[in-house]
């Protein structure tokens, strides 16, 4: 009878020095769970890796027995890409080493931390860069698919900031990648996913933030179309420091949100100043404000960077049922702007949400072929989340998300932010990547030729060249 891969592992894999389980093992149910409840899937072995031979190991065991790899670092992508049924899940969690160099003004972080670690361990020195916006995120899958957050409009995005990292091939070679050392692929990673190796390390750029100014301006639903126009029409005219991302979504129904407003739908500004400096901030927030009504609430305070990092995490924990759609869009007409107000008035559960993220600013300042992040000229990304504790309402908050995007789609630049994509095909991949596709595909045979990692936003491996005929 043949082995399990399971059983298969603890032989040829007995000089780990992570852990190994299997669906016969105790913790298996804990150990296959992922961010989003939606995904139910059964891996054939969890491999758990401390170290970078580990790392190899795997990648071998998985390459040899024609096993489906997922690499999993945070856990948190919509579609379930860190895991698969049957396959193996390389499991980057351990990898936690966090090192900040004040003097250099960099931080490097293992391929197994999140957001939060690192926000924590760079303010303790003064110091923050570019993520997302909840901090138990993996820093694996924001870094390669972007890295999109409050910090973007002065600082640009995570992978404007990436100096270099350790990656493991799919031949088991461990490689460095900078702008020195094999930066083809060190351009791929930017932005091209984990399509090119299983990275154990990364080295970012530090910039001089311990306080932000930042909170949000809550008004209500039935004001959405005018908030939402004055809002575009503001924001990409305002101060780099000043990031502020625009969402349809229910007040959270907890404090230190007043009692009255917990759980009203709402418009609103989530706001982050790139600085202590309170009066400054006020005065760049003005103009929007005074060309609105009173709002519900507006809260902007200062705060430690990694409060405002982590603010979405009570609101947003594992175990929630989710189903995302996103675009990047570069105007948004008045024709639009109506099409928002109508499904962000019917937001189906009180944790789903619409949010238009700022692209602007510092993230301009790069051309659309110097990383694979190709829509560097549009001015938003705009997700769609439908999200619920209750599984019994998955296809509820999965109708409206597509229903929204649907209706949305047309107004687009064309292609969406890869983190924020589900599993949609290889038309949309496509798209997403736009002239930089060919680029990819072209690295992409060159370090996996054979498209062992494939659980992701995936590029192709460009066909080899027919052999040309001797004269």
């Amino acid at each position: 009878m043949p082995k399990t891969p399971a059983q298969a592992a603890q032989q040829e894999l007995a000089a780990l020095n992570g852990t190994l389980t299997g669906p016969d093992d105790p913790g298996y149910e804990d150990a296959r769970a992922v961010y989003n409840a939606m995904i139910d899937m059964r891996p054939a072995l969890i491999a758990s890796c401390t170290d970078t031979d580990d790392v190899r190991r795997v990648i071998g065991f998985a390459r040899d027995h024609q096993l489906l790899l997922a690499v999993r670092g945070g856990g948190h992508h919509g579609a379930g890409l860190g895991t698969c049924d049957d396959g193996v899940v390389l499991d980057l969690s351990p990898l936690k080493e966090i090192s900040v160099d004040p003097k250099a003004r960099t931080v490097r972080v293992g391929g197994g931390c999140v957001w939060g670690e690192v926000d924590r361990a760079t303010n303790a020195h003064g110091f923050a860069t570019p993520s997302g916006i909840i901090s138990t995120t993996g820093v694996g899958g924001i870094t390669l698919g972007g890295g999109l957050g409050h910090l973007s409009r002065k600082y640009g995005l995570t992978i404007d900031n990436l100096l270099e990292a350790d990656v493991v091939l799919a031949s088991g070679e461990a490689v460095r990648a900078s702008a020195d050392e094999n930066s083809d692929l060190y351009w791929a990673i930017r932005g091209g996913g984990g399509n090119f190796g299983v990275v154990t390390s990364f080295l970012f750029r530090l910039h001089e933030l311990s306080t932000v100014v930042a909170g949000p301006t809550f008004w209500p639903v039935d004001l959405g179309t005018e908030v939402l126009a004055a809002y575009r029409d503001f924001l990409p005219s305002a101060p780099r420091e000043l990031n502020g991302f625009f969402m349809y979504g229910s007040v959270p129904p907890a404090p230190p949100f007043p009692e009255a407003i917990q759980g009203r739908k709402t418009a609103a500004v989530v706001w982050c100043w790139a600085g202590d400096d309170a009066d400054a901030a006020a005065r760049a927030m003005a103009p929007l404000l005074d060309v609105l009504p009173e709002p519900l609430l507006h809260g902007p305070a200062p705060m430690p960077h990694p409060a405002l990092q982590s603010a979405f995490d009570g609101l947003y924990p594992p175990g929630d049922q989710w189903y995302w759609r996103a675009d990047f869009v570069d105007r948004i007409p008045d024709e639009a702007v109506a099409l928002h107000a109508k499904f962000g008035a019917d937001l189906p559960t009180g944790q789903s949400t619409m949010h238009l993220y700022p692209i602007d600013g510092a993230v301009h300042d790069h051309a659309p072929a110097d990383t694979p992040w190709s829509y560097r000229e549009s001015t938003w990304a705009s997700v769609y989340a439908g999200v619920d504790r209750d599984p019994a309402n998955a296809e509820l908050i999965k109708r409206w998300t597509v229903d929204y995007f649907e209706a949305l789609h047309p107004y687009s630049a064309g292609g969406a932010y890869v983190n924020m994509m589900m599993d949609e095909g290889q038309e949309r991949v496509r798209a997403s990547y736009r002239d930089n596709y060919a680029r990819l595909a072209r690295i992409k045979a060159a370090y996996d030729p054979e498209n062992l990692f494939r659980l992701n936003q995936n590029i192709q491996p460009a066909p080899r060249p027919p052999f040309e005929a001797r004269p």
